[in-house]
């Protein structure tokens, strides 16, 4: 017999304010009551509902797709799980088709559940009852797997751990060791943390000891290295610079500084110097060196250079003179009283296409050279004394613009020109040497060779250059 409904608004009596609870219901309602069935397969109790639940679907169907707004009950499968103990115990049959069933749907849950990390993070559950439904502290969603009821599992966990959310080879297997503990023996989840902390621990050793092998080896290699032999860096020293004197030439050089102090040893054509026999003890050990000798010498200089022009730079030598009259003018500048010392017809090519010019310096009682270094685009000071004089280098650096201007008639810009104190060079040791040093540094540098020689040279440098004045020839 069917009821029909209205679709009208309810009426006036139960929504008033009168109405009461109290009231007998209509006489059409009728109570229903609880169904019993005398079926087995059917439980007797309301306590086995659970099982009446799985029973009802033996076979394996797929869940419903919904969306999961709060967690499982951790215990949800512990009464089935009593329950089928129970059962088997009584030997009942449909008790044992259920633990069958159970059994059944248990194998399936576990054959697709598998281990899945997201942001580096990995829940295994060794506790089933208490920690089925713990998340990972960034929140990530994680599977959890019941490692004490899979003995597949044991296996799969034997060899891996999760490590930066990724399979590795684990060197040792303090992770199964404790699972398998765990199979074995009922034991709480603190003792199985503490076997994994001791699995932990051993690696931690082991890392330790690969660390404290990888430092002595170290130390070792250190070792080796102080003692060995180091390779000193020796620079390849020219032995033209440094041609010892044969026996004629020390006997001849030993004649001059004994001959008469009047007399007139040699004479310079060209630059009409002439070198008398005072003149020339200027190259005794402990002696300055004068105008003349030096003079001689850059003169001799530049006449090696057209000896042999493809092995020796093209270069200058102005004598000692030209500086003191270049800065002899009221403002300490004085082009014009220098301008006629390079012509091209006085000196046969022209100033500005050499590609070092070397002046010679006399600071009082100390000699010292000044390069104009077109080759490198620099001015250069050399002082053995290892001194410093801007104002040098700024008349240089204007009369080199004056010198192009005056001679070509073009503007030549010096302003991105280096201004060097040459620091590493042979220093003086004595308070007489400073000449030889200096001649000796336009001798190198006009070679194209770096300064290889020290204050043990001086005696030696002082002999041979008393042997080149009285031949007129530089070597």
């Amino acid at each position: 017999m069917g009821m029909t409904t209205s679709n009208r608004k309810r009426s006036e009596e139960c929504m008033s304010v009168n109405h009461t609870l109290s009231s007998p219901p209509s006489s059409n309602y009728h109570r229903k009551k609880p169904k019993f069935s005398s079926e087995l397969t059917r439980p007797v109790s309301s306590s086995y509902g659970v099982v009446s639940r799985i029973s009802r679907y033996p076979d394996t169907k797929p869940p419903f797709v919904r969306e999961v707004h709060a967690p499982c009950r951790p215990k949800k499968f512990n009464l089935a799980r009593k329950l089928s103990s129970f059962v088997s115990n009584t030997n009942d049959i449909m008790g044992n088709f259920l633990v069958r069933n159970y059994e059944k749907k248990k194998l399936s849950a576990l054959g697709k559940c598998r281990l899945v990390s997201k942001k580096e993070t990995v829940v295994i559950d060794l506790d089933g009852e208490e920690n089925s439904d713990r998340r990972s502290d960034d929140s990530g969603v994680v599977e959890v797997v019941d490692v004490r009821d899979s003995d597949a599992k044991v296996e799969e966990l034997d060899d891996m751990v999760i490590e930066n959310g990724a399979q590795r080879r684990s060197p040792d297997s303090a992770l199964t060791k404790a699972i398998v503990d765990l199979e074995e023996h009922d034991f709480s989840s603190v003792h199985v943390y503490k076997k994994l902390l001791e699995g932990v621990q051993r690696r931690t050793d082991a890392i330790q000891n690969l660390n404290f092998e990888i430092e002595l080896n170290e130390k070792r290699r250190d070792t080796f290295q102080l003692l060995r032999p180091k390779k000193e860096i020796v620079e390849e020293v020219p032995f033209e610079p440094f041609i010892p004197l044969t026996d004629d030439e020390e006997h001849e050089v030993s004649r001059a500084f004994s001959t008469n102090r009047k007399k007139i040893l040699v004479t310079h054509e060209s630059s009409n110097i002439e070198i008398a026999g005072e003149k020339i003890r200027c190259l005794l050990p402990g002696a300055w060196l004068n105008d003349e000798v030096i003079n001689l010498y850059l003169e001799l200089l530049k006449e090696r250079e057209r000896r042999e022009p493809k092995k020796f730079l093209k270069c200058h030598f102005f004598s000692t003179f030209f500086y003191k009259k270049l800065i002899s003018g009221r403002d300490g500048y004085d082009y014009k009283s220098v301008r006629r010392w390079t012509t091209q017809r006085k000196l046969g090519y022209n100033l500005f296409d050499c590609d070092k010019i070397f002046v010679p310096i006399h600071q009082e009682i100390h000699w010292c050279l000044a390069v104009i270094n077109k080759k490198d685009a620099k001015f250069q000071y050399l002082d053995s004394l290892k001194g410093k004089d801007n104002r040098v280098l700024k008349v240089l650096a204007r009369y080199f613009i004056d010198e192009v201007k005056d001679k070509t008639g073009k503007d030549i810009d010096v302003s991105t020109w280096d201004r060097e104190f040459v620091d590493d060079l042979p220093e003086q040791e004595n308070g007489f040497d400073c000449g030889v040093f200096m001649i000796k540094y336009a001798d190198f540098y006009s070679r194209g060779l770096g300064l290889c020689f020290n204050q043990e040279h001086m005696p030696y440098f002082r002999r041979r250059t008393a042997k080149e004045v009285l031949r007129l020839r530089a070597d």
